[in-house]
């Protein structure tokens, strides 16, 4: 089958979909698009469903030579985007032909870019998934996880559409921001003592040089954690204080057991925003209820497709 022809991979670009689900019971966790937003817009320029497989490319530096006619759609962070040394936009339906390469230049604001193609590309599953884990080697073209070399082909299947399309621009969004996310607060916050629950909403933060795929470290002044004598199930989004103060906002790669206090869970959607911060980006918090979580997920989900 034919494909994109990987010229240049990039730092870290990685075959992601909707994620590995109903094995967090065995110790796999689902991995998946770390940019759930920007990866759906990705999708639905193309007509795809939900969780098609796509390319999450971090940072930027990508070349790739078509080997047919067919589409991309590109959403996520600002990365120079051309064809053929033809600048096109962001956010954006494309048309490329055989033989025209396509570049990502670096990132200028935002972390990682999310590449789509009609009906996905192409790889065998792993336990229902094409999501690449490197940490537990699942996944990805060649089903160990492995982030994209070069040589490598991603196999899609030609397409046609009649039109350019965009995202509209109030659903892009500003990555130079600094970011005010949500959090559910519960776990163990009852167990904070007050000044220093109030204090994590109170303080602003930093994105550590530490942070990954499995969690983004959090800098900023101490908390101090109640203690813990057990630990339980994690899912992505849970805020872990751990002995040093200071948080970490669990990611798509997170362990599936922890035994650091939580403080709360991050609001689903803002998992994506989080995703695009760089390294000692600023971002504060604030609290959410519940139930306006709930409405706010049912409302992406639906018109989704999801």
């Amino acid at each position: 089958m034919k494909g994109l022809l990987v010229l240049k991979p990039g730092p870290l670009s990685l075959l992601q979909d909707g994620g590995r689900q109903g094995w967090q019971h065995l110790g796999v966790s689902p991995a998946g698009a770390l940019d759930l937003q920007a990866a759906a817009w990705a999708n639905r320029l193309l007509n795809n469903p939900w969780g098609t497989p796509l390319l999450e490319i971090a940072l930027g530096d990508v070349e790739l030579q078509a080997q047919l006619d067919t589409w991309v759609a590109c959403c996520g962070a600002d990365m120079p985007l051309s064809i053929d040394g033809e600048s096109q936009p962001g956010w954006s339906r494309l048309p490329l032909c055989a033989g025209q390469r396509l570049r990502l230049g670096f990132a200028r604001s935002g972390q990682r870019a999310y590449l789509a193609v009609p009906g996905g590309f192409r790889a065998a599953p792993v336990l229902g998934s094409v999501s690449s884990h490197q940490r537990e080697n699942l996944g990805g073209l060649h089903g160990r996880g492995d982030k994209l070399q070069s040589g490598d082909l991603l196999a899609c299947r030609p397409a046609s559409f009649a039109l350019r399309a965009s995202v509209p621009w109030p659903f892009q969004p500003d990555y130079t921001a600094r970011p005010l996310l949500r959090v559910i607060t519960g776990g163990d916050a009852a167990s904070f003592d007050e000044d220093q629950l109030q204090g994590f909403f109170a303080r602003c933060w930093r994105v550590s040089p530490q942070s990954d795929r499995m969690g983004v470290r959090l800098i900023g002044e101490a908390l101090q954690a109640p203690k813990r004598q057990w630990s339980l199930g994690v899912s992505r989004g849970a805020i872990q204080v751990p002995p040093d103060g200071q948080p970490i906002v669990l990611q798509a790669d997170h362990p599936t057991m922890g035994g650091y206090p939580l403080l709360g869970w991050l609001h689903p959607l803002d998992l994506s925003r989080l995703a695009q911060c760089p390294t000692h980006h600023d971002l504060c918090f604030t609290p959410v209820s519940v139930s306006d979580t709930q409405d706010e997920l049912r409302e992406f989900y639906r018109f989704f497709g999801r």
